[in-house]
């Protein structure tokens, strides 16, 4: 029996499908690199950043899911490279809160901006009706990236 919610040959084969298209495009797009010095983990620690706000380095392992030891290199990486600066933890002082740098927001719009344009380009290939499909399925394929 299969783990999907709804089991026929045609789900079954949709999910293969999606799941196949979307790690595709992944690796694609991460070749759309601003800054080829940093990891893809450390590019999406900027990113959870940028999203989330400021966070304990704890925080972060959690919802990059890597263990603590993991992203306390990651954040000794990228405070070294400039992209976070570390501060006193407000309520724990025995803790410290990531921020990122200025640095890092323009590094990151800048990466925004060439991986938006080169997947533009892209949907320059479709029709009308697949632009449609398309834009109708980002909000489900958002929904799925946070689930």
């Amino acid at each position: 029996m299969s783990d999907l919610p709804h089991d026929s040959d045609a789900d079954v084969a949709a999910v293969n499908s999606l799941r196949s298209a979307v790690m595709r495009l992944s690796r694609r797009l991460k070749h759309q690199r601003v800054d080829e010095s940093l990891s893809p983990t450390e590019m999406s620690v900027l990113g959870t950043l940028f999203r989330c706000g400021s966070a304990t380095p704890g925080e972060l392992a959690r919802k990059e899911h890597v263990q603590p030891p993991s992203m306390t290199r990651i954040v000794a990486l990228l405070e070294a490279k400039g992209l976070v600066r570390l501060e006193p933890h407000p309520d724990d002082r025995r803790q410290k809160v990531v921020s990122q740098t200025e640095e890092a927001e323009a590094m990151l719009e800048e990466s925004r901006r060439k991986r938006n344009a080169w997947l533009a380009s892209l949907a320059e290939g479709l029709d009308e009706d697949e632009w449609a499909k398309l834009r109708a399925a980002a909000p489900v394929l958002e929904k799925l990236a946070h689930l």
